[in-house]
């Protein structure tokens, strides 16, 4: 017999028998849906996760700092640590960059500064990066320095405004709740690099020997561009400056010429070194799945690294447990849905048993009778399985446009119920898997029936 008479014949009797078909199928909806929407949940946690990480910056780069987590002293004197260290240095970067799966390398300069605008002054830190580190931040205003350029340029973090404050009253956002008038792209930006000198200046009982100290001279400096995102939006490049590297060098080196720079270190002799010794470095791996390998190498080699990475590892075992109590409570109904479907299987046979008698002594094959039911079983999970994804795609809309769970679950606003074509596809071939192996044994059934008792039967 063909498989489509086959299967005509198994869609008639499904027919014939429309409520208790109707209600095995529902049972293989309410199944299917709670599976997919429960494994959907999970892995809209999981992106949830991914997104925020992604958020705090590149989850291929790996920061580096001084072996054993040490750090030179960075005093404004500029005087050495009292611990002999492994300095992180050009030749250091050249290192990194050699190592396998190393895309590049930038080294960090990072120097205290005090900005100026008006009344308004802050505090901050600036780091000098490579061309290619500040590739990666993602402006919101503005553009890059043109390559090659040697004029010295910054880039604003989003939530550096927060920092200002009045030089008279000393009130900023923090004191009175509003943001000060500042206006990086539009108005100049005095820049002091000297900030022990400026202090020192400014406040009383700043003297060296009876002798007033002089005001550092202020720089203006244009602005680049501004990091992405509002003030309350934060980022791995929120609370700092940029510049490239560089020309951050060259301009220590013309304000300090052959003075000790503050936070670099000094010889035995109180010297400056001939070289610049870098606050920490970044590595920017090829994927993903080689961050670990190569974060190992740069331990082995005495420096301290860290990456996004370690954190994900851990959440990502976190998310796995939650995914599979997940799909375990949907299976659950799809179990349900199985026996029902077993049940249905086993009426069948015992209503339709003098039919069956007749098709045997006609001399059907006895595998004929056996895949009859495989696919009269197999049907239901497949008309079960694509209700139920559809059903599963209008409950995800739902949860990701009307309920915020993503928000209350996670604080993070995004689709809480993501439904990948994979899953949509991989359960509804689960949805008749479980279909024909609830089948199955009733169609065993039905192939061993003796023929001349099955012709008998009232």
């Amino acid at each position: 017999m063909r498989f489509l008479d086959l299967l005509g014949m198994s869609i008639n009797n499904l027919r014939r028998r429309k409520l208790r078909t109707a209600l095995t199928v529902l049972g293989v909806i309410i199944g299917t849906a709670s599976v997919v929407v429960m494994v959907s949940l999970g892995i809209g946690l999981n992106g949830l996760m991914m997104e925020m990480y992604s958020s705090y910056g590149s989850m291929t780069s790996i920061d580096i700092y001084s072996g054993g987590g040490r750090y030179y002293a960075s005093s404004s004197s500029g005087s050495s640590g009292s611990e002999e260290e492994q300095y992180i240095t050009d030749d250091t970067i050249e290192q990194f960059k050699r190592l396998e799966h190393v895309k590049t390398a930038s080294p960090i300069l990072q120097t205290d500064i005090i900005l100026k605008q008006g009344l308004y002054e802050a505090g901050v830190n600036i780091e000098g990066v490579s061309r290619e580190y500040l590739e990666d931040i993602p402006l919101g205003q503005g553009a890059l320095p043109d390559p090659g350029s040697d004029e010295l340029k910054f880039i604003y973090g989003n939530g550096i405004i927060r920092w200002f404050s009045n030089s008279k009253t000393g009130e900023g956002f923090w004191e009175i709740g509003e943001m000060p008038p500042v206006d990086y792209m539009n108005k100049p930006m005095f820049v002091i690099f000297d900030t022990s000198a400026y202090y020192q200046s400014r406040y009383p009982g700043g003297s060296d020997g009876g002798n007033t100290v002089k005001p550092p001279k202020k720089y203006m400096i244009e602005a680049a561009g501004v990091v992405e995102g509002g003030v309350d939006d934060y980022n791995n490049y929120t609370y700092s400056v940029y510049a490239e590297i560089e020309a951050l060098k060259a301009q220590l080196k013309r304000i300090y010429r052959k003075n000790p720079i503050p936070g670099q270190p000094t010889n035995k002799k109180g010297k400056p070194y001939p070289y610049f010794i870098y606050n920490r470095a970044v590595v920017f791996v090829d994927d993903t799945a080689n961050v670990t390998t190569v974060q190992q190498m740069i331990t082995d080699m005495g420096f301290q690294a860290n990456s996004q990475m370690e954190w994900i590892e851990q959440s990502q075992q976190t998310y796995d447990i939650i995914q599979l109590v997940l799909g375990g409570i949907g299976a659950v109904s799809l179990f349900v849905a199985a026996i029902g479907i077993a049940n249905t299987m086993m009426m069948s046979i015992y209503e339709r048993t003098k039919e069956i008698g007749v098709i045997k002594v006609l001399g059907c094959d006895l595998r004929n009778i056996r895949n009859m039911f495989l696919l009269e079983s197999g049907f239901i999970g497949f008309l079960g399985g694509v209700i139920g994804v559809v059903i599963s795609y209008g409950l995800g809309f739902i949860m990701n446009n009307f309920l915020g769970i993503a928000q209350a679950m996670t604080g993070m606003d995004g689709d809480i119920s993501r439904i990948p074509v994979w899953l949509s596809g991989a359960a509804i071939i689960f949805a008749i898997f479980v279909g024909m192996v609830a089948g199955f044994f009733p169609s065993l059934r039905a192939m061993h029936l003796s023929p001349l008792a099955a012709i008998r039967n009232e």
